[in-house]
């Protein structure tokens, strides 16, 4: 039989997107093993998440190295001997590095509450409000080294209502998140795209 394709998945708070490809594995929608669960925050909740299901948790503290190279020549250490075949970041909040990038060319996937290229960065509910936007989303994308602007694999939409705030967007949005960020990951693992410039093509589309 052949061996299941290795995530390792990258968090720093409560892990619902970690919950969401737990859930996606464990009802055989995805033909994959989570090998690693790594966070930069001591007692986030996602690590709670990763060891109820026994995966292997590992938290990396920041702070005992003495700058960011070093930090993520660890991480690479740690990931490289998983086997990884792709990495999530699933609220991940650092932003990672030319070398760590560098080491993982077209491994890494992030999942970005809006609609990209509008509202890259932090505070994106807050931004649509303001804007007078009246739909934002969910973006899942390949990360390169400009912040939330490597090419897109995913996209849903969600309307704003005169009514919401940033939190009913959040939530709204999170929904959405939680559907589309396991199928991105299904659509890699099972080799349905392909990249044409900076584009990712569904293959298994107009075949």
């Amino acid at each position: 039989m052949p061996e299941k394709f290795k995530l390792a998945v990258l968090v720093s708070g409560r892990g619902s997107n970690l919950q969401a490809i737990i859930d996606k594995i464990e009802n055989n929608y995805l033909s994959a093993d989570i090998a690693l669960v790594l966070s930069n925050v001591k007692n986030a909740f996602a690590l709670d998440r990763g060891k109820k299901h026994g995966l292997d948790t590992v938290f990396l503290d920041p702070k005992i190295f003495p700058n960011r190279d070093d930090y993520e020549l660890k991480m690479i250490e740690i990931i490289q001997s998983k086997s990884i075949d792709l990495i999530c970041l699933a609220g991940f909040m650092r932003i990672l590095g030319k070398n760590f990038i560098q080491a993982f060319p077209k491994k890494i996937i992030n999942i970005h509450p809006s609609l990209l290229p509008a509202f890259p960065g932090l505070n994106v509910q807050k931004k649509a409000l303001e804007h007078g936007a009246k739909f934002s989303g969910c973006t899942v994308h390949f990360v390169n080294e400009e912040v939330d602007g490597g090419p897109i694999i995913l996209q849903s939409t969600v309307p704003i209502f005169d009514e919401d705030d940033a939190n009913s967007l959040s939530e709204r949005i999170l929904e959405q998140e939680h559907i589309i960020y396991p199928e991105a990951i299904r659509l890699i693992i099972e080799k349905k795209i392909m990249f044409s410039g900076r584009r990712v093509l569904n293959k298994t589309k107009g075949s």
